[in-house]
């Protein structure tokens, strides 16, 4: 049984997009396909611009410093978009919550789905788990979902490039 669908993955879906934007409005729908989501999406002819815009909105959430300012750009993009949840059974999918209304366009879909995914998310997990790569000049979005809370890095590359850069500045200090 999966009690927070919503959580991890529209969260790993946000950070996908953010760190490699698609194309066009054929590529965002193909990303919300390889997270799992199955709904069709009305189409809009800004569609590609305003997910831009929605992307970007989550961003600041991202970047926020503190537990508050994230928590208070999350509920004001969630008060702007999500609905009151119901429950559904489309696609296959098995029963499960919407918080967002029938029908939608993609920009709206998403901004719905992140915003209440972040959310849990971060409740769940702890807020400190969502920023950016540790590693300089690396500004990938890192969505932590390790068991001990402690991912800084978005990948192994950026992890081993920031350990030698650290193991170089021990080393160029010491004598010898």
């Amino acid at each position: 049984m999966q009690l927070n669908p919503y959580g991890e993955y529209a969260v790993l879906l946000a950070a996908s997009l953010a760190n490699d934007w698609p194309h066009d409005r054929a590529g965002i729908e193909a990303r919300t396909r390889e997270f799992g989501m199955t709904m069709e999406f009305q189409e809009e002819p800004e569609d590609h611009a305003l997910s831009r815009l929605a992307i970007d909105d989550w961003l600041r959430v991202v970047d926020a410093p503190e537990p508050a300012e994230r928590a208070a750009l999350l509920n004001a993009q969630m008060a702007a978009v999500a609905a009151y949840p119901r429950l559904t059974d489309h696609d296959g999918e098995g029963w499960h919550l919407h918080y967002r209304e029938k029908n939608q366009v993609l920009s709206s879909v998403l901004r719905a789905v992140i915003s209440v995914g972040t959310s849990l998310h971060l409740v769940t997990r702890g807020m400190h788990r969502l920023g950016r790569c540790a590693s300089e000049p690396c500004t990938q979005v890192v969505v932590d979902v390790t068991r001990n809370g402690r991912q800084r890095y978005c990948s192994v590359r950026c992890a081993n490039r920031a350990a030698v850069r650290r193991h170089r500045e021990r080393t160029t200090g010491s004598p010898g």
